[in-house]
């Protein structure tokens, strides 16, 4: 696609999972047909409240910055084609990270894949099979198991659980009890929130 509903894009850090506080410049897509009720970027889901901006015009925004690795998001970036702007970021040597709950087939060439699943739209399963990084957010015990269903179909893939926002101080305690005796998981935080940066 030679343009994308672009809902907002920002030079920050990763807040989340495993490259957390690395600096990168987010590109957050609109649109979204997941719609968790936990999400904080609901504003993204109505695509009609993105602009309609051209794949050269994103990547021009991001080489106004010094960030070597982008990393698209959304809403669910994977609704669109994506070869065009990751070819174009490439050729500009910038790493492509994307985010996704996985349930559309993934286009474009993407140097990480975080797949962060959720159980009212579950993902293929050949995107859990290349990603590289599983994010499962916790918001109720039961999630627990959810999150095992997944990380049974990834390949070589790192794991991780976060905790709900809205719920992080109850459910942080039951996540550290979980991965201590699962040591196969990791701990991710939304450190973003914690600090007070985008």
């Amino acid at each position: 696609m030679d343009s994308l509903p672009l809902a907002e894009c920002f030079y920050s850090l990763q807040g989340e999972g495993c490259h957390s506080g690395k600096a990168a410049f987010f590109v957050r897509l609109g649109g979204c047909d997941v719609c968790c009720d936990f999400c904080d970027s609901k504003t993204t889901w109505n695509v009609k409240r993105s602009a309609i901006t051209s794949v050269q015009e994103i990547v021009d925004k991001v080489l106004e910055t010094i960030a070597d690795t982008v990393i698209v998001t959304g809403g669910e970036p994977t609704i669109y084609n994506l070869d065009a702007l990751c070819r174009l970021l490439k050729e500009n040597d910038k790493a492509c990270f994307l985010e996704t709950a996985g349930n559309h087939p993934v286009t474009g060439a993407w140097d990480w894949i975080c797949l962060s699943p959720k159980l009212n739209s579950p993902p293929l399963v050949e995107n859990l099979q290349q990603a590289n990084e599983l994010k499962i957010i916790i918001k109720h015990p039961a999630d627990f198991e959810w999150a095992e269903e997944n990380a049974a179909l990834t390949d070589n893939c790192l794991l991780f659980l976060q905790p709900e926002w809205s719920v992080h101080e109850k459910i942080l305690p039951l996540i550290v009890d979980y991965i201590k005796q699962n040591t196969q998981w990791n701990l991710s935080l939304q450190i973003h929130k914690y600090i007070g940066i985008e």
